[in-house]
């Protein structure tokens, strides 16, 4: 059986599009983290707010999406999302001009309602496209597209961005007297917000060539609202809630692993010897390796899904995961660093498949069950503050309290492992 049928070939292609869109921002995001902490000389958790804001965006915007899509169509959806997340890209510049943290962090919030739009619409667009046998794969297929756009704003971030800030270290900027620091700051901010910039130029081709294209209607017949019978009927169902639940901590897993691995091992690559612009650079060029090898096992993953049920490869990879991070956590050099790479690796098929699992046989409900599952990546706005939290204290129980933050992720995946578990037999 086909995983995609030739009518939707070229539909396909461009809403498979938009997953890279947004995997270019979540992932030229995450080291937005450090740097803005930098810039703005502020402490690891401040910094973390950018996160806070970015997957907050999530959560704000997913219902109200759900029920646009329900009123109108996946395609306005999508239209939609893609001129929010253009005009929060905008929102950069202005913010660069007054020049303090809060702007920014309006931006990314307006920017993530428009990838919030997009992820409700999309996910479930790609699954009407064909059958539903094969919809799953489909979805795991179309994701793989995802962290390509993630390896761009990975490489943006290091070669635009981090590589051009001005190399001086955390602690020399705290000794900056105000007019040093306000020059150092507008210089930064500048390379910061360009590549930002240069992606509304793409945002907008995408726009004009989903106007021209004629777009398939499935699951677009039904425009009755009932929004709290709909959730409570969805909700009532084990294997969609504990979707929902699974999801939240996936998501916040993620977003950790990918976050911090640049604090992880700038602290190793600083002990060994280097400055710290350099030891974030090379802990960045890890950051890529570990995407890389997402991508890698996606595609290996879709493949597999051809003779293993998804539920039994979540919770095999979600144990091989739980094993990997207690290396992050127990190792204090390269070897821990290694583990963290190899996560990514367990990582790639667990979003999807959580996906598909829990919207499976939802029918035209799957719209607003699309929503719940995007409200869930609440958990990348939530649990990296936290983890920046355990980060700040410097050490704990004797221990980089870097490497003793990864607590949190391997917490995380035992709840995705018990889902996995729990849906072997779907």
């Amino acid at each position: 059986m086909k995983t995609i049928e030739k009518n939707y070939l070229v539909p396909f292609i461009l809403i498979t599009f938009c997953f890279a869109l947004w995997g270019f921002a979540n992932d030229i995001t995450n080291p937005m983290v450090k740097a803005f902490s930098k810039i703005f000389r502020m402490s690891v958790t401040e910094g973390a707010l950018v996160q806070f804001a970015f997957y907050g965006g999530y959560f704000a915007m997913a219902f109200p999406a759900a029920i646009f899509i329900r009123k109108y169509s996946y395609k306005a959806g999508v239209l939609v999302g893609l001129s929010l997340y253009a005009f929060g890209a905008l929102l950069f510049w202005p913010a660069k001009m007054i020049g303090i943290y809060t702007p920014f962090l309006i931006a990314y919030f307006i920017l993530t309602c428009g990838l919030s739009f997009l992820e409700t619409s999309c996910n479930p667009y790609i699954l009407s496209m064909g059958s539903e046998d094969s919809s799953t794969r489909r979805l795991n297929f179309a994701q793989c597209f995802n962290p390509c756009g993630s390896i761009l704003g990975m490489l943006v971030a290091r070669n635009c961005i981090q590589a051009k800030l001005n190399p001086m270290d955390s602690d020399a900027r705290a000794q900056l007297d105000d007019a040093a620091f306000n020059a150092m700051k507008d210089s930064d901010l500048g390379v910061l917000v360009t590549p930002y910039l240069a992606i509304v130029i793409v945002i907008a081709i995408v726009i004009a060539l989903i106007l021209i294209v004629r777009m398939p209607k499935n699951g677009d017949d039904n425009h009755d609202i009932r929004f709290l019978p709909t959730i409570k009927r969805i909700f009532s169902i084990d294997y969609y809630r504990e979707g929902v639940i699974a999801q939240f901590f996936y998501v916040g897993a993620q977003i950790m692993c990918w976050t911090f691995i640049i604090q992880y091992g700038t602290r190793i690559f600083m002990n060994e010897g280097m400055d710290e612009q350099s030891a974030e650079l090379t802990a960045q060029e890890y950051n890529m390796y570990a995407m890389i090898l997402f991508i890698v096992s996606r595609f290996v993953c879709t493949y597999l899904m051809k003779f293993l049920k998804p539920g039994v490869m979540l919770a095999i990879f979600s144990i091989i995961g739980m094993v990997l991070v207690a290396g992050v956590i127990g190792f204090q050099d390269r070897t821990g660093l290694y583990c963290l790479v190899g996560v990514s690796g367990c990582m790639s098929l667990m979003f999807p498949t959580i996906y598909g699992v829990a919207l499976q046989g939802l029918g035209d409900d799957a719209k607003f069950g699309a929503a719940g599952l995007i409200m869930a990546i609440l958990g990348g706005s939530v649990l990296p503050p936290a983890q920046a939290a355990i980060i700040d204290m410097k050490e704990v129980a004797g221990m980089p309290a870097v490497n003793a933050s990864f607590i949190l992720p391997l917490i995380c995946f035992i709840v995705v492992g018990i889902y996995g578990f729990r849906m072997r037999k779907r």
